[in-house]
């Protein structure tokens, strides 16, 4: 089930609230947290009922621990202490390393001459990167004396299976949540101000990306080029790849920061105080600044508890290079079982590293060329990113760059392939709104309209039309798929 489904918003959505507050006004606390739970674990069956059982793993692995480590703890009996902790991580990384990351370990090793292994072919499970972080840095707080060991497994499982953040984030931190999963209040404004979230979230989804989407894989779908007008890269020609990784540049961060508002949203409906993750990164001034605002509950994580633990900056010139390479591999490692994604990681590490030694001290010094640095740089990473292999990498970077002509050298020019993807003003139009969208302009915009007593209220009424725009796609079926599924 997907947020974006008219079966949720119009089925789920409102039967859950309903209930919340339903048995949360007759049970209180453990009402709301038994029907959160509950409805978590529907919500995740709908599409991996088998895969629930991993969940339950999960779940029962590190609420084990906890408690191992707090024994350890209160006993003082440090290995104890490490013995929760290890089993905690090798649990958690076995699991990834099994359902994620086997086939590509086949895979590699098939490589080497007269080896050919056969592949376990074992479907990921959705959301397992993000709900075995969660659990994962649960462990290691308790660990490091950060939060304490939750002793109620039901609410320990109501922060494993939340459902508005489940499947594809934030990576919310038990520290984050803790009191309130113990003790939180609701109010109209709260939940006011969480629907509003939720609706500019499935607007930014179903609107904008959706648009974008049947943009980029109309014209090439990497994973399956038969379902687009362009079945080889060098048709697109310079005009048609620019086109795709625009498009799928903004449909990247559209389908993710919309998930993740609705997310937020859901959240603050419940009483739940999210993080924010995102914060308008292609205005970004560096690539430095860009991980500070893309995707920042997972950068913060690979930050807490990857690359502080390994020494952070606080080491010599070489084990800062090395602790670098390190959080950068395993960040695009944790994106995809796949070698590209690992290249996109060590991609950003190098850039990093550059801005570090010899760029950073002239980007401060050039407005509007470093802003135009780092989204050329963004851009070209969604490249890396989006192509399924090494050979479609360096294709599309040739043809991006004029190897293939302007408007491409296959039977059909890129302008025809355009009018088969059903590229017109409308698209256009998503490219605009698209790119306003993704600065603060609209942010300010409705900040300097709260001082106003009208312009909210007109606010409110834009909301409900775009409410009607998305209810409206969603039920001519178009093209929704939501990209972070997949990791």
């Amino acid at each position: 089930m997907v947020f974006s489904e008219l079966y949720f918003v119009f089925g789920f959505f409102p039967l859950f609230f309903l209930c919340y507050y339903l048995f949360g006004k007759l049970f209180g606390l453990r009402g709301k947290n038994v029907t959160l739970f509950l409805f978590s674990l529907f919500f995740y069956a709908w599409g991996e009922p088998v895969y629930v059982l991993l969940m339950f793993y999960s779940t029962i692995l590190d609420y084990t621990c906890g408690r191992i480590i707090e024994k350890g703890h209160n006993t003082e009996n440090q290995r104890l202490k490490k013995t929760g902790l290890i089993i905690s991580l090798v649990g958690n990384l076995g699991l990834l390393c099994t359902f994620k990351y086997l086939d590509l370990f086949i895979e590699t090793l098939n490589y080497i001459p007269k080896v050919n292994l056969p592949l376990a072919e074992i479907a990921l499970p959705i959301g397992i990167s993000f709900y075995t972080f969660q659990t994962m840095s649960y462990s290691i707080d308790v660990y490091y004396g950060k939060v304490k060991a939750q002793h109620d497994i039901v609410t320990f499982g109501t922060y494993v299976t939340m459902f508005p953040q489940l499947i594809a984030g934030p990576v919310v931190r038990y520290s984050t949540v803790e009191a309130e999963l113990m003790g939180r209040v609701e109010n109209i404004d709260g939940f006011s101000n969480g629907l509003r979230r939720f609706i500019v979230g499935l607007g930014k989804k179903v609107i904008i990306a959706n648009s974008m989407a049947s943009i980029a894989d109309g014209l090439y779908n990497p994973l399956n080029p038969a379902a687009s007008t362009a079945h080889n890269i060098s048709e697109l020609g310079v005009i048609g790849s620019w086109v795709v990784i625009i498009a799928y540049t903004l449909h990247i961060y559209f389908d993710f920061s919309g998930y993740s508002d609705m997310a937020i949203g859901m959240g603050k409906m419940m009483g739940f105080k999210f993080l924010e993750n995102f914060n308008y990164p292609y205005i970004s001034k560096s690539i430095t600044e860009f991980w500070r605002r893309w995707h920042i509950s997972m950068s913060t994580f690979f930050r807490d508890y990857v690359y502080i633990p390994l020494g952070g900056s606080r080491c010599n010139t070489l084990k800062w290079i090395r602790n670098i390479l390190i959080v950068w591999f395993a960040t695009g490692l944790w994106h995809g079982a796949n070698w590209t994604f690992v290249l996109w990681g060590l991609y950003f590490a190098a850039i990093l590293l550059l801005e570090k030694f010899v760029l950073g001290k002239y980007l401060k010094k050039l407005p509007v060329i470093n802003n135009i640095y780092a989204l050329f740089l963004i851009v070209y990473g969604w490249v890396i990113f989006h192509m399924d292999n090494m050979t479609q990498i360096g294709e599309f970077t040739r043809t991006m760059f004029g190897g293939s002509g302007l408007l491409g050298d296959g039977k059909m020019n890129v302008l025809t392939l355009m009018s088969q993807a059903e590229i017109g003003t409308v698209s256009v139009a998503m490219f605009v709104i698209g790119a306003i969208a993704s600065t603060p302009i609209l942010g300010k915009l409705k900040k300097a309209s709260e001082k106003s007593a009208v312009l909210p209220v007109l606010g409110d009424v834009a909301l409900l039309a775009m409410f009607i725009i998305c209810v409206a796609e969603l039920a001519t079926g178009s093209y929704n798929p939501f990209i972070y599924f997949a990791f």
